[in-house]
């Protein structure tokens, strides 16, 4: 698979891991879900930066 398909990819998800997140912390009251949505929304973010770091 091309690694711009895949950058892109991890770019859509990465906002909508963002959303959820903001959504997640106004409407939950547990912490541990919050810190959850966002460690995933981070990973994925790093999976992309490093992608885009070392394909160029």
């Amino acid at each position: 698979m091309d690694p711009d398909k895949i950058r892109n990819i991890l770019n859509i998800l990465f906002i909508i891991l963002t959303i959820a997140t903001v959504i997640v912390y106004f409407a939950c009251d547990d912490f541990k879900v919050f810190m959850y949505v966002c460690g995933a929304a981070l990973f994925t973010k790093l999976m992309e930066f490093f992608i885009r770091f070392t394909n160029r």
